[in-house]
């Protein structure tokens, strides 16, 4: 119980920084879709759009799995010194060489994005990916040693910065041209677009957020164990390419839409901006899933050589699959308030949400299922999993965008991890049992499903918003009375929650 504890509040932690940094990224969102509401508007949110699929894409070439490596090593090396230098030594090089490449096929990657006319889109690209991998190695740090608080300051600063100049660019830019004319910043201003607009305030974020982790690498020293960074690379060659995969399933939808939509390229480029939009409804299962992962990773780790860790790890996936049901139901069931967070414009993509929030589960417990592969050194198997994955999703947004748009990339999304999770839960049982409550998981997702359906269909009665409202409220109550119900006894145990049960 010490240990779900300890991983509780480094969860609550990261949790609170990513859920600042995201949800004051997420004001962004609906800010932009009121601010670029326009025909053109939409159009240049769907393109920078793609051109965040896609930095995100790169991202896991840059780092290419050092970051899990860095996790994995960090406990079997006596000198983290040095392999902290060796690591970043080799993200630097690699980092310059990545960004040169991208600077000579400017041109071929602009086009190969819709963007045709904007290889200055890719430079600013490959300028914050270069400070975010930079960034990734000394955030390692920061996790291995346990400080979250440092993390969590960094990381909200950065978003801040984003947010700033966002607002300033985009709202009050405008007006300050339109009264000074023919100051040196309106000339500047009037040569900018939205989408390079706001790639420039993203850099910034990158930027600050390295400077800030100055005290995390100040002590770096170009020296590189070439013995340690060859067993380094071996483990985290699999990782690139599950990484790779990974990006695909996450990503490649919009890019694909961009292609694929049938019309103009402004009418791809708005679908993909309207698809955007609603993705970012799933936000409360996102923020969940990205702060677990940020706690569990090197807690999995660590507790790996226990003797009890099986029963650990199965305790960690209920209580991680009930608060995903939470977030779900939270999203799902009051979707038509959540949807008024958007711009009009932007709103006929709800549809999607729900579909995107059941992916996300899946998603979830797949992450949960991988700590099999992680700790047992088989992360080919892993890499094979997301490979699968990534073929699922090109094949049915391949087959199907054309016909169905938006839709056909939120069911390949959740095919894609569903049969993810499946096979990850089937093979980890083959090499690293678990004695996972699987009767009392299925039937919190069956309830989760069953509550969604109850909605759906008094929604068919209830034109009301809030009355719909209402009837979510009952549901969700629903949901938490059975969690109280059955596992009253080890809520008691919890932090936080535990003092508020009887």
């Amino acid at each position: 119980m010490a240990s779900l504890k300890k991983l509780a509040g480094q969860t609550i932690w990261y949790g609170l920084s990513n859920i600042a940094a995201k949800l004051l990224n997420y004001i962004l969102t609906p800010l932009l879709t009121y601010l670029l509401a326009s025909p053109q508007g939409q159009v240049d949110f769907g393109d920078v759009s793609v051109l965040y699929a896609a930095i995100a894409f790169a991202n896991v070439l840059y780092t290419y799995g050092l970051e899990t490596a860095y996790f994995r090593f960090s406990g079997t090396v006596t000198d983290r010194v040095s392999l902290f230098r060796t690591t970043f030594s080799s993200l630097l090089v690699s980092t310059l060489l990545f960004s040169l490449l991208a600077y000579i096929f400017r041109d071929p990657l602009s086009s190969f994005l819709g963007l045709t006319g904007y290889p200055e889109y890719i430079m600013l690209c490959a300028a914050i990916i270069g400070f975010d991998t930079l960034s990734a190695i000394p955030f390692a740090r920061l996790r291995q040693e346990e400080r979250p608080r440092k993390y969590a300051f960094v990381k909200v600063a950065g978003i801040v910065i984003n947010i700033l100049l966002t607002v300033f660019f985009i709202y009050y830019s405008p007006g300050m041209v339109k009264e000074n004319p023919d100051s040196a910043y309106a000339a500047w201003y009037r040569m900018q677009t939205n989408v390079g607009l706001l790639l420039l305030a993203n850099l910034a974020q990158a930027m600050v957020t390295f400077v800030l982790l100055w005290n995390e690498w100040k002590d770096y020293r170009a020296r590189t164990d070439k013995a340690l960074l060859g067993r380094i690379l071996s483990y985290s060659g699999p990782m690139l390419i599950a990484g790779l995969g990974g990006m695909v399933n996450e990503t490649i939808d919009r890019i694909m839409l961009r292609k694929l939509m049938p019309g103009s390229e402004d009418m791809a480029s708005t679908a993909v901006g309207i698809y955007s939009a609603n993705y970012k409804l799933a936000i409360f299962i996102t923020l969940f899933i990205q702060a677990f992962r940020m706690g569990a990773e090197p807690f999995f780790f660590r507790q790996a050589a226990e003797k009890n860790a099986p029963h650990t790890y199965a305790r960690v996936m209920k209580w991680f699959v009930i608060t995903l049901c939470i977030a779900f139901l939270f999203t799902a069931l009051y979707l038509d308030i959540w949807q008024l967070l958007l711009g009009k414009p932007y709103r006929e993509g709800a549809g999607v949400v729900p579909i995107l929030l059941g992916a996300n589960v899946a998603l979830g417990i797949y992450y949960n299922l991988s700590v099999w592969y992680k700790i047992t050194d088989r992360v080919r198997i892993g890499m094979y999993i997301t490979l699968l994955g990534a073929a699922i999703t090109l094949i049915i947004n391949y087959s199907f965008i054309p016909q169905y748009g938006w839709y056909a990339c939120a069911w390949a999304t959740f095919a894609c991890y569903s049969v993810m999770m499946v096979l990850s839960y089937a093979l980890g049982q083959r090499y690293f049992p678990v004695p996972y409550d699987i009767k009392r998981i299925a039937g919190y997702l069956l309830l989760m499903v069953l509550l969604f359906a109850m909605q759906k269909t008094a929604g068919l009665f209830l034109e009301a918003t809030m009355a719909r409202a209402a009837t979510g409220t009952l549901l969700m109550g629903v949901f938490l009375g059975a969690v109280y119900f059955l596992e009253r006894k080890e809520l008691r145990a919890l932090p936080l929650v535990g003092r508020f049960i009887r």
